[in-house]
């Protein structure tokens, strides 16, 4: 069966989104601190999607560099998330300038005054996360250039809405500029799914790790290549009081221990051993530099193993190229079928 025509269709449903990115597939790289680095950013770059570096906690300084290490590795467009809250955002938006990235994505809230105009003023395409229609509209009325919507499907910090219900909010309503589906994607039938409702692509992270430019470490891969959808989990709050921001990641003994911690913290309180605000804090700290612990220094017992329920979808360690290279196909065979069915179907011809 040619695919050949099956092909020419898929450009034409994601033409938007692969106009804004300047990209062959418009699959971008989910931003997975520590994961998304030069090696597999440009991996995904050179293998026709549009790769993202993960810019995290790093300072100015860290990310011309990094910037610079992707340049060198492809000469193809990539972008660079930067999370909103970060002390020197203003500087990186600057490094990302100098060095002449052509998109950046704004991450974890709505942009401070100025940043996004500072962005297009530097020549710059400006994408942001909308977590519901009321905010994608704000974002279109401030000059954004396109738009990630993502489930809680997703690994790591999550929303509590679904990626299919926020597809149905926000699809139908945002038309003005390019909107990527991100969340729990990890077929290219799904990709399809989302072109179809009006997306103009979509953003995959965990599908990712396991690439063979991936530098995740060996036993971090493993646990991603062992794991079903149902072993990727959120994080529990136990008390209303001590609020936990939801992090889904795989379940592990530090997951469990997170669970005792605030049991103890909470108990302490209760007692009058501990205030408040200094209990908040010890939950708070418990994760700290644990994804690194996992995805870099492979200590996925005590590590976070930030994972989407994708995951399940992740059988075998891959070249990034080989990994676009079956979504695409995926999807071209999603649609060859549906013509095939419908070819076939006397009522559908009528």
């Amino acid at each position: 069966m040619s695919l050949a025509k099956h092909y020419d269709r898929l450009d034409r449903l994601w033409a938007q989104g692969r106009k804004l990115l300047g990209c062959r597939y418009a699959i971008m790289g989910g931003a997975m601190t520590w994961v998304s680095e030069r090696n597999l950013v440009a991996a995904i770059s050179n293998g026709g999607g549009f790769g993202v570096i993960a810019s995290g906690s790093m300072s100015p300084d860290l990310l011309s560099e990094e910037i610079a290490a992707t340049a060198a590795l492809t000469s193809a467009p990539f972008g660079v998330n930067l999370i909103t809250m970060h002390p020197e955002l203003m500087g990186l938006i600057d490094v990302c300038l100098d060095r002449k990235v052509g998109h950046v994505v704004l991450a974890g809230g709505l942009p401070p005054a100025g940043a996004m105009q500072r962005i297009k003023a530097g020549g710059a395409k400006v994408l942001c996360f909308a977590p519901a229609p009321v905010i994608a509209r704000k974002l279109v009325r401030s000059g954004v250039d396109g738009i990630v919507i993502e489930g809680m499907e997703a690994g790591g910090h999550i929303g509590p809405v679904s990626t299919s219900v926020l597809a149905q909010e926000i699809l139908p309503v945002v038309r003005e500029v390019p909107v990527f589906v991100a969340g729990g994607i990890g077929r290219g039938e799904a990709i399809l799914g989302y072109l179809e409702m009006g997306a103009a692509g979509c953003q995959l992270g965990t599908r990712f790790v396991c690439a063979t430019e991936s530098i995740a470490h060996r036993r971090f891969k493993q646990a991603f290549l062992r794991a079903s959808a149902r072993d990727a989990v959120p994080s529990i709050q136990l008390d209303p009081r001590f609020p936990v921001i939801p992090v889904r990641a795989l379940a592990n003994g530090a997951t469990k221990r997170f669970a005792q911690a605030q049991r103890d913290a909470i108990e302490r309180v209760d007692r009058g051993e501990l205030d408040q605000k200094a209990a908040q804090l010890e939950i708070e700290h418990f994760w700290a530099g644990a994804l690194r612990r996992a995805a870099i220094d492979g200590d996925i017992e005590n590590g976070s193993l930030m994972a989407g329920q994708s995951v399940g979808m992740v059988d075998d360690e891959q070249p990034t190229a080989a990994i676009i290279r079956v979504l695409v196909d995926q999807a071209a065979t999603a649609l060859a079928r549906r013509e095939a069915m419908d070819a076939a179907d006397p009522i559908a011809r009528a």
